[in-house]
């Protein structure tokens, strides 16, 4: 099928107002829009100015009214703790209209913030839905961050009520949520007025008299309730999720409901390819802005069936389970991190899990969190037989600038790009300076203003930083701090953070590139390089690498054979010659390499703990295989 992307770019750019006028149309709007877009509103405008809406009554009411009552809505599905849950769209309504009306009864109104602070259950999605449905502004903390950042988070929000569960379950531990939940209300200068428990099996806990509740014995003293969805504006926000910040203090990204409803929407059928009544899975945590936008609200916007899963790509209970849970709930797209996959390929490298299952439902993986290399994706596409889509994406856009358009007809796939700037983006390269960078040159990958609607339209209470991180190093731009290049085809290629260009010799080198050639060595699982400090040439590179299970290298030989890879390919200017094997990669909860911090440990600079660390403890073997190597 010819694609019809570049005609939808081409009407996007010709009639911006005119493309999301049309794609609102697929919404209900309590009261119509009056702009469009209002470019004197906000920071740089704002979307569907004067619209009334609520992001639950299209999200669930709207399906149970126009047919869909008795459809699957959500499946919970948990390896971890044995159970699994389905809910209608109808189950859903009745759920999510309960615990609006626990929420209700603690004084929750239009606009006051409540904290999410959950695990991986199907109550998580009723509580962001329930307060969507009261115009509440939720602001989910993932749920193994520890107190003090979840106190930053309560203090910053002024969280009225906090939402959360006794425990949280993780291979071979119970996360005691409770205890943490106190020590960040005892740490935070302002106090919530009552929290909302949900009591777990696995590990019940002790509720705080004048202050806790029981979520599950609530809800049914509350059920058959009418909690009728409250109007509100457009450009009121839907929710706050903190992104880390580089001043310690997290930003608190502000998603509005009008402009976000129309984005997911438009998305899923035009990017992601898939139509309502469909199963669609988002394998992230509702902690991240993933898990907002294609666990929970594109998927039931759209009326399709999502997948809320409670478990890992590997050791719940083996790298099989991703291929048992498409084949049993009939999976037509798999959403996860490149990261998951690599974790999946080192254990079963061979993918003879993958040859047990039937996956004749599946029809699309799409890759998107961290830069998916051209290898992880060739050995994806081997084995699994569908198209792999790496797409490219920020918490604070909150749906994809960069995709190869399934819902419009695939363009050819190009390893290493996550494909061409979307419909709202007009993605551009420019120097340190400013000026446009040349076809195929690196730079900083910035977006021209206004951006589209879903993006954020500013910090919670922090409109001036809002300005300085994101719109004051590029005027009438958005810096994405990302580096990167267009080829002279309109593919985007992102290379790394801005932060992890190095500089060698005085040349500007793209890690991620490095990165690239690395993982194409049969041996290698997994590398991460990073710039460490060097007296002569300022940075040089060095890559740390984890090998494929079962391998075992003689050290200098495997570091001869990546030199040369990467001298035939980027050239001796890259100057990689460390080559450092590790167990394992530090990764944040959502699948990240903490590049950052293995540099940090590299130069003896000092370092601080990351509070979104998967395991503290691969840490200390990057410190133990520095000091042999």
């Amino acid at each position: 099928m010819a694609s019809r992307y570049h005609d939808t770019y081409r009407d996007w750019k010709n009639d911006p107002e005119g493309f999301w006028a049309r794609a609102a149309q697929d919404l209900h709007w309590f009261t119509p829009f009056t702009k469009v877009f209002d470019p004197e509103q906000g920071v740089y405008g704002r979307w569907f100015v004067g619209g009334e809406c609520n992001t639950c009554y299209n999200a669930v009411d709207r399906h149970v009214e126009s047919g869909r009552a008795d459809q699957l809505a959500l499946i919970y599905d948990s390896p971890i703790t044995g159970r699994q849950k389905s809910f209608t769209y109808a189950e859903m309504k009745s759920e999510v209209e309960a615990l609006a009306a626990v929420l209700r009864q603690q004084g929750v109104e239009k606009g006051d913030r409540v904290v999410i602070y959950m695990p991986m259950v199907p109550e998580a999605v009723f509580a962001m839905l329930a307060c969507a449905r009261l115009g509440a502004v939720h602001s989910v903390v993932f749920g193994g961050f520890a107190a003090p950042e979840l106190a930053v988070r309560i203090n910053d929000a002024k969280a009225k009520v906090i939402v959360s569960a006794s425990c949280g379950v993780e291979p071979g531990r119970v996360v005691d949520y409770k205890s943490l939940l106190d020590k960040a209300i005892e740490l935070s200068d302002h106090k919530p007025s009552s929290c909302i428990i949900l009591q777990r099996d696995q590990q019940p806990c002790e509720l705080t008299p004048g202050r806790d509740i029981d979520m599950r014995e609530a809800m049914q003293k509350a059920r058959g309730s009418s909690v009728p969805c409250v109007p509100v504006a457009a450009t009121d926000p839907l929710y706050i999720l903190y992104t880390s910040g580089t001043t310690g203090k997290p930003k608190g990204v502000v998603r509005d409901n009008g402009g976000h409803m129309v984005m997911l929407k438009w998305t899923m059928e035009n990017e992601y390819g898939i139509k309502p009544g469909e199963v669609f899975w988002a394998a992230s945590d509702v902690g991240w802005v993933v898990g907002h936008s294609y666990i929970v609200y594109a998927p039931l916007l759209h009326g399709c069936t999502t997948i809320l899963f409670e478990g890992k790509p590997v050791g719940t209970p083996d790298a099989g389970v991703f291929w048992r849970v498409i084949e049993q709930h009939k999976v037509a797209a798999l959403f996860t991190a490149p990261t998951a996959f690599r974790a999946i390929r080192t254990a079963d490298p061979d993918g003879k899990f993958i040859s047990e299952r039937d996956l004749s439902s599946l029809r699309t993986l799409f890759l998107a969190g961290e830069r998916a290399d051209p290898e992880t994706v060739r050995w994806a596409e081997r084995q699994l037989k569908v198209p792999v889509i790496d797409h490219w994406w920020q918490t604070e856009t909150g749906a994809p600038i960069s995709h190869n358009p399934v819902g419009l007809g695939m363009l050819p796939v190009k390893y290493g790009s996550p494909g061409v700037p979307m419909p709202g983006y007009d993605v551009q390269i420019l120097d340190d300076e400013g000026h446009q960078a040349a076809p195929g040159t690196l730079g900083n990958v910035v977006i021209r203003l206004p951006m589209p609607p879903g993006a954020l339209p500013t910090l919670w209470n922090a409109e001036q930083r809002f300005r300085d991180s994101y719109l004051s190093e590029f005027k009438g731009y958005y810096k994405t701090a990302d580096a990167g290049y267009i080829d002279e085809d309109g593919f985007l290629f992102i290379m790394a953070r801005t932060d992890d260009i190095i500089n060698v010799a005085g040349h500007r080198l793209s890690t991620g590139g490095m990165e690239e050639v690395v993982a194409e060595h049969p041996d290698v699982a997994e590398c991460a390089v990073v710039g460490i400090a060097d007296e002569l040439k300022g940075q040089i590179p060095c890559g740390f690498v984890v090998l494929r299970s079962g391998i075992e290298r003689d050290v200098s030989e495997l570091e001869q054979e990546l030199v040369k890879m990467v001298r035939e390919r980027i050239g001796p200017v890259a100057a990689f010659k460390k080559v450092v094997p590790v167990k394992r990669l530090p990764k944040t909860r959502s699948g990240k390499i903490l590049r950052s911090t293995m540099q940090k440990i590299a130069d003896g600079l000092e370092w601080t703990m990351p509070s979104t660390i998967d395991d503290p403890a691969i840490l200390s073997e990057i410190e133990e295989a520095l000091r042999k190597h």
